[in-house]
């Protein structure tokens, strides 16, 4: 089995892109000589634009994808809020901006008010992780759109700030830089169209799976881990050169980094795989390659650093409760190779 196969062509996807980011970018005019003129093409975690007070506007929108169909067969909608956030301010982040206001958009066929009071349980805990305000947002009754039962989407829409001078995108990269990464939450929100094809033959929602001590439902709804606030304490109190959030695309997303310097990435030392990647792997006879390029593997996010300051920023998560490890190191060869495997 692959994410083609389920559905998601992550090479066609990409293209798509590519070509609708060129069409989008005949817009930056618009703003040229004023407030808000873009500082940097489309294509990194987030857009970025000139205040033109030496501060950038980071922006970045987001869902939760079909982690939401598991809530709907769960019952269960307080944590998909807590991903929405995290989708948006894990993003925004990685380009050493500090996210400080969201909004929501949830699509509904038919409206539910203990619904909607469940979700937001969700944002309100997941602004709290990421130190943001939610703003405002929309809540869209649109049967015609959404199948029922019950039917429905959430999306988030975040921005964060940044010193011009302090924007962290890449560039400064060098040849044998650290990759520290750091540890995932489970699943999150990425690759859950081929999670659920392949789990779902197998076992029921509510089944308990001895290797991972609990539900396939409950470890599918685990909440994306928000890592906002050791990110910002790292790039104001240590040398960072680059951030990736480790999403759609999984480890290929850190050629986006790396690129940046025209460098690649070599990652030797990965940590324990756990059991749900495992499973979903075994189950679905996926190759290694094909997994590396779809979920995380563990791994939810990687900070690119000389390797003078890789103790101090694995230190600084341990002391925020995360588990962090030296992954491996950048390299004058193009391209993203995990153990041998080249996934971009």
């Amino acid at each position: 089995m692959t994410y083609a196969r389920a559905g998601v062509d992550v090479s066609q996807v990409r293209k798509s892109h590519e070509a609708l980011a060129r069409r989008l970018e005949s817009t930056f005019k618009t703003r040229k000589g004023k407030v808000g003129y873009p500082v940097f093409p489309i294509g990194h975690y987030a857009g970025l634009v000139d205040l033109n007070d030496g501060r950038v506007l980071s922006l970045h929108t987001d869902n939760v994808g079909t982690k939401v169909i598991i809530a709907q067969m769960m019952r269960k909608y307080d944590t998909i809020g807590i991903d929405c956030v995290a989708m948006c301010a894990n993003d925004l982040i990685c380009t050493g901006a500090e996210p400080i206001s969201f909004l929501d958009y949830l699509a509904m066929a038919t409206h539910d008010r203990l619904i909607v009071e469940e979700i937001a349980v969700g944002l309100v805990e997941g602004a709290k992780q990421a130190g943001m305000a939610i703003v405002g947002g929309e809540t869209a009754i649109v049967p015609d759109l959404l199948s029922s039962d019950p039917g429905l989407d959430l999306v988030g829409m975040a921005a964060g700030i940044c010193s011009r001078k302090d924007l962290i995108l890449g560039d400064e990269i060098r040849k044998g830089d650290a990759l520290v990464g750091v540890a995932s939450s489970g699943i999150h929100s990425n690759g859950l169209t081929l999670a659920r094809k392949i789990l779902l033959r197998k076992y029921k929602l509510g089944e308990n799976v001895p290797e991972l001590g609990r539900s396939i439902g409950e470890e599918l709804l685990e909440p994306t881990r928000i890592y906002v606030k050791p990110v910002l304490e790292a790039t104001r109190k240590l040398e960072v050169h680059g951030l990736a959030h480790i999403t759609g695309g999984a480890f290929a997303k850190l050629d986006r980094i790396v690129g940046q310097a025209k460098l690649g990435a070599r990652i030797e030392e990965l940590p324990s795989t756990p059991g749900i990647f495992r499973i979903i792997q075994k189950y679905g006879r996926i190759s290694d390659r094909e997994m590396y390029r779809t979920f995380n593997m563990g791994v939810g996010f990687i900070l690119i650093c000389p390797q003078k300051t890789e103790d101090a920023i694995i230190q600084l998560f341990t002391r925020y409760g995360h588990s962090a490890f030296d992954l491996g190191r950048v390299e004058k060869q193009r391209g993203i190779r995990v153990v041998d495997k080249i996934v971009e």
